[in-house]
C-alpha cells in the first residue's frame, strides 16, 4: 500500500453538512483509509456574504458524529486569498492570462446575444488581445484564463469514464474579480496543487468546473489530479432530492434517532455496490472500497431502507451504549425536555434492564425513547384514548383483583409474576390476553408494549402495586 493517495473533503459552509456532502466525505475517507492514505478537510468559506460560523460548526459536528475524521489542520480557503492571486499574477506575467476592462453593460450584451445564438461561449474574447492601454478609466480589470480557443478539453474520469469538451465552447474564465478577490475556480485549483491533493471525488453537479479547472492546470503546467465525480443523490420518485425525501441535514438524522453507523452503512450503499453485501462493518467498507464500483446513474434514497438497517444496528448495540445513545438524542431534542430531567440513577438502571426488550422493536433511537415511556410515566397514568376505552368496569375490577394476586409473589421476577399471571387466568377460567391487556394498561396507559412481564420486572414491586392501586374499580 501507498502512503502518497491524498483526498479531501472540500464544503461550501452555507448551510448544514446536507446527506450528499456526507456521503462524499465518507468515499472519500474511506478511499484513503483503504490506500493508507490521507483525507484533508478544506471549508471553501470564499463566498462571504453566505459562509456562517454556525455553519462550520455544524459541517464539523456531523462529520465528528458520523465518524469521519480528518488528518491535519482544517484549511480555509479565504485565508489562502493573497496565495490564489499571486497565482493569478504569475498567469499573466507568462501571457497565459490576460486583464478584462469589460464593462457590466457590455459583459451583459455579449451574454445575452450569445444565448440568442445558441453558443455556450458567453464571452466574446473582447479583450483578449487587446492593448490595456486602452482601457477605460475608472473601470477595475479582472483577470482572466487565455484558455484555448481550438481542440479539446479531456477528462479521464474514474466513474464517468473518459469525458470531451470542446474548447470553442468554453469561455475564458474569470480567475480574479475586480474587486481582487480570487474566484472559487482558480482557489480550488491552487488549494489542490499546494494541499498535494492526488484524488479529487465529488459530486457530478462539479463536472463542468472539471474542464475549466483542467484548463488551469494546463495553463500553470501543474499534473491534474485522478477526478471521479459521483451522480448525485435523488429522491425515491428520481426527482432531485428535497426535504420532504430527506435532503436533510446530518444534524437532522441524529435528531431523528439513527446511529451515525447506521447512516454511514446506508451512505455507502448509496451508488457504491459490492455484490449483494448490504451490512459492512467499518473495517469491511474500508478493505471494499473502490471508485469503479461507483455507479453513473443517480442513487435513490430511501427512507425504509434506512429505517431498517438502523434497526439492525439498534438491535445488535450494546444496551449500555444504547442508553448512552438515548441520553445523547435528548440533548438534540428540546421538546423532550422534561424526560431528560428524569433520568437519573433509578431511571438509567430501569432504562438498561428494559433495554433488550425495547431495542428489539425499535427502528430508531426516537422509537426507542417512545416505547420507553413507561419507565419515567408520572402517576397517575395519562391514558392514551384506545386504552381509556379499555377501561371498562369490569376491566377496573379485573384489575384490582390482579393487584391482590400480585402482592404476595416474592422474589419479583418476569418468571414469578407470568407464574402468577398465568395462575389467576386458569384460576378465573380466562385466557393468559385477557389478563395481560388490562394489566397492561393499568401499568403503561398504552395498548401497546415491551413484553408485559418485562414491563413488571423493570418496574418493580412497589411501582407496579402503586400503579395499579391508581386504578379504582367504577
Amino acid at each position: 500500500m501507498t502512503d502518497s493517495v491524498v483526498t479531501r473533503f472540500a464544503p461550501s459552509p452555507t448551510g448544514f453538512l446536507h446527506i450528499g456532502g456526507a456521503r462524499t466525505a465518507l468515499f472519500n475517507w474511506l478511499y484513503a483509509k483503504k490506500l493508507g492514505g490521507k483525507m484533508l478537510l478544506r471549508i471553501e468559506d470564499t463566498d462571504r456574504e453566505r459562509s456562517t460560523e454556525p455553519a462550520i460548526a455544524a459541517i464539523l459536528d456531523g462529520l465528528k458524529w458520523l465518524g469521519l475524521d480528518w488528518d491535519g489542520d482544517v484549511v480555509y480557503q479565504f485565508t489562502r486569498a493573497a496565495r490564489h492571486r499571486e497565482v493569478a499574477e504569475q498567469l499573466l506575467a507568462s501571457g497565459k492570462a490576460y486583464r478584462c476592462y469589460a464593462t457590466p453593460e457590455e459583459l451583459t450584451a455579449m451574454r445575452e446575444k450569445a444565448r440568442a445564438e445558441g453558443r455556450t461561449r458567453l464571452y466574446d474574447g473582447l479583450w483578449r488581445d487587446r492593448d490595456p492601454k486602452a482601457a477605460p478609466e475608472r473601470i477595475k480589470p479582472t483577470i482572466r484564463l487565455k484558455a484555448p480557443l481550438t481542440g479539446e478539453t479531456v477528462i479521464e474520469d474514474q466513474v464517468q469514464g473518459r469525458v470531451v469538451w470542446q474548447n470553442e465552447n468554453l469561455d475564458d474564465l474569470v480567475l480574479l474579480r475586480g474587486d481582487g478577490n480570487p474566484t472559487y475556480m482558480l482557489a480550488v485549483v491552487v488549494d489542490d496543487h499546494d494541499m498535494g491533493v492526488t484524488h479529487v471525488i465529488r459530486g457530478d453537479d462539479h463536472l463542468i468546473n472539471a474542464a475549466r479547472q483542467k484548463q488551469i492546470y494546463d495553463a500553470l503546467g501543474w499534473e491534474i489530479p485522478s477526478m471521479s465525480h459521483i451522480p448525485l443523490i435523488h429522491g425515491p420518485d428520481g426527482s432531485k432530492l428535497s426535504k420532504r425525501h430527506g435532503a436533510l441535514g446530518v444534524d437532522a438524522y441524529r435528531s431523528l434517532g439513527y446511529l451515525p453507523e447506521a447512516l454511514r452503512n446506508y451512505l455507502v450503499r448509496l451508488g457504491w455496490s459490492h455484490g449483494d453485501q448490504e451490512i459492512f462493518s467499518t473495517r469491511e467498507m474500508i478493505d471494499a472500497f473502490d471508485l469503479p464500483g461507483i455507479g453513473r446513474a443517480a442513487a435513490r434514497f430511501d427512507f425504509a431502507k434506512l429505517e431498517n438497517l438502523n434497526g439492525h444496528y439498534i438491535r445488535h448495540a450494546g444496551d449500555a451504549a444504547l442508553v448512552t445513545m438515548f441520553e445523547d438524542v435528548l440533548n438534540h431534542l428540546p421538546d423532550r425536555s422534561s424526560l431528560k430531567a428524569k433520568l437519573n440513577a433509578t431511571t438509567r438502571a430501569q432504562l438498561l434492564q428494559a433495554m433488550p426488550s425495547l431495542k428489539e422493536r425499535a427502528k430508531t433511537l426516537i422509537e426507542l425513547i417512545d416505547s420507553a415511556y413507561f419507565i419515567f410515566a408520572d402517576r397517575p397514568l395519562e391514558l392514551e384514548p384506545k386504552a381509556a376505552a379499555l377501561m371498562t368496569p369490569d376491566n377496573r375490577a379485573l384489575i384490582g383483583q390482579l393487584k391482590a394476586a400480585l402482592e404476595p409473589v416474592s422474589p419479583w421476577t418476569a418468571q414469578t409474576t407470568e407464574a402468577a399471571m398465568r395462575a389467576f387466568a386458569e384460576a378465573n377460567g380466562l385466557k393468559l390476553g385477557a389478563v395481560a391487556q388490562p394489566l397492561r394498561v393499568a401499568l403503561t396507559g398504552r395498548t401497546t408494549s415491551p413484553g408485559i412481564f418485562d414491563v413488571l420486572t423493570v418496574l418493580g414491586r412497589e411501582e407496579c402495586l402503586a400503579r395499579l392501586g391508581d386504578q379504582p374499580p367504577s
